[in-house]
């Protein structure tokens, strides 16, 4: 198939980005049998990611596996956010692909890294993109080792955070793609979120910083949840990436 066919072919299957897409699709596929068979995956609403195994985010290229949640760029606010002051020991809750620890990593090659999931597929992806010991399967902080308590100096989570019965709305990409777990955040998308900031000044060191991605109707919610937490919340938006986080510090001395 050559590039124009495909432009069209993709165009008239509703993908927006169709001339990018085709030229990676083209550059990606090993053979012409491949690209038939990954085109017909795209027409079919799988998302470009999963199909040719890997996504741009951070200034990196992160492993990507079916079914995993595909790194979005709006979380890219998230690695922004906690870049503007070093970590020695960061998490990356909830890390489905492991991209936010990754970016961080590569931010911070001496930090020590750790990401955590409950999905087997994401765990199976991270480890593919940090180191696979750091890795740890399991609910939120319940998979990390005892002697962090006290010491992380960073949590970076981007918990499912779409109310349930949104997730019928959700693009096709997402919710036929994507594993229910990496997106229902329950009744009202905070369930995920009540948990992780009710659990982190048990983890983070003093001074440590809470990051967690949110939506922008979402926002104060969030923020409430930080402060019945005992964290002073603050709200960073970003409106070319469309990205929302709210970030809170544990005190020095509690």
């Amino acid at each position: 198939m050559k590039e124009p066919q495909l432009v069209a072919a993709l165009r008239a299957a509703g993908c927006v980005f169709a001339e990018d897409e085709a030229r990676l699709l083209i550059e990606e596929a090993s053979s012409p049998g491949e690209l038939m068979a990954w085109a017909a995956r795209r027409m079919g609403g799988e998302p470009l990611e999963q199909i040719v195994g890997w996504a741009a985010f951070a200034g990196q290229r992160i492993a990507v596996a079916p079914g995993v949640f595909v790194p979005r760029r709006r979380s890219e606010l998230l690695v922004t956010v906690a870049g503007r002051a070093p970590a020695r020991v960061v998490v990356d809750l909830c890390c489905g692909t492991g991209a936010l620890g990754a970016a961080l990593a590569a931010l911070w090659p001496a930090a020590e890294v750790y990401a955590t999931d409950t999905d087997p597929a994401a765990v199976a992806c991270a480890r593919r993109n940090l180191p696979p010991e750091r890795v740890l399967a399991g609910d939120l902080y319940a998979a990390l080792p005892g002697d962090l308590q006290g010491r992380v100096d960073l949590l970076v989570v981007n918990a499912p955070y779409v109310p349930t019965d949104e997730i019928a709305t959700m693009p096709p990409e997402a919710r036929d793609h994507e594993h229910r777990v990496a997106l229902d955040g329950g009744p009202d998308g905070l369930d995920v979120q009540r948990r992780v900031v009710a659990g982190a000044p048990e983890w983070l060191a003093p001074g440590g910083r809470l990051l967690v991605e949110t939506s922008r109707g979402q926002a104060d919610r969030t923020a409430a949840l930080f402060g019945a937490a005992g964290f002073a919340a603050v709200v960073e938006t970003d409106d070319d990436l469309a990205g929302t986080v709210v970030v809170g510090t544990r005190p020095v001395a509690l």
